[in-house]
């Protein structure tokens, strides 16, 4: 064997760093943080950092004015997406009483007026139902998702979940008007109800399933 090629055999290969993985982002254009952390947790089987607009302070104001759930979805998704250049999540999301003609509907957020809260909001809602008797307080949370890579609209889905209005408040998970909407099949709120329950069933893990199917198609 020449000297050459000995020295080549006694050599020890360098070592190869394997290839590092860059992770791909979600931007969930909500500043909501319960919204965020249920969106987190739903789809947390997905290699992807989830953020939110809270993390662009330079994003523009979405205007909330689409006359449906899915109009508004839509419009955050495509108007984030467009001036980020990211894959965007756009999510509406409400609750509808049937003995309210549906209200407060796409304006649930805002349901007690611009300085709504959700302690003023549940009030508000209460105080709306005070003639109504319990068996006719039949509700359902709905929830609409857009996905878009940029402006360009992937697709949309949605859930519902239904339930019934209670007069006061039980338990303190969640957020909105949880701790007001019982599930007649667990006897809970979802205030009450445990979250990996919550998880299964609620209007967004409902809607976050089918937006699963639509991102495995993207990345695949």
């Amino acid at each position: 064997m020449s000297q050459a090629l000995a020295g080549e055999a006694g050599r020890v290969p360098k070592r190869q760093d394997p290839p590092r993985r860059i992770m791909r982002e979600l931007v969930v254009a909500t500043k909501n943080q319960g919204k965020l952390r249920e969106i987190r947790e739903l789809l947390k089987e997905f290699d992807l950092k989830v953020t939110s607009i809270a993390d662009y302070p330079d994003c523009p104001e979405v205007v909330e004015d689409g006359k449906t759930f899915a109009a508004n979805a839509i419009k955050k998704a495509r108007v984030i997406g467009k001036h980020l250049g990211q894959l965007t999540l756009g999510e509406d999301s409400g609750l509808q009483v049937k003995a309210l003609k549906n209200a407060p509907g796409i304006y649930s957020a805002r349901f007690s007026g611009p300085d709504a809260t959700d302690e003023k909001n549940n009030k508000k809602l209460i105080a709306s139902l005070k003639n109504v008797p319990s068996s006719k307080r039949q509700a359902r949370y709905r929830c609409f998702a857009a996905l878009s890579e940029g402006d360009k609209l992937i697709g949309v889905v949605d859930g519902s979940c239904g339930g019934m209005i209670v007069d006061q408040r039980r338990g303190t998970n969640g957020f909105g008007y949880d701790p007001f909407f019982l599930i007649p099949r667990y006897k809970k709120t979802f205030g009450e109800l445990d979250p990996a329950i919550k998880a299964k069933i609620s209007h967004r893990a409902r809607a976050l399933k089918k937006l699963k199917i639509l991102i495995k198609k993207y990345f695949d």
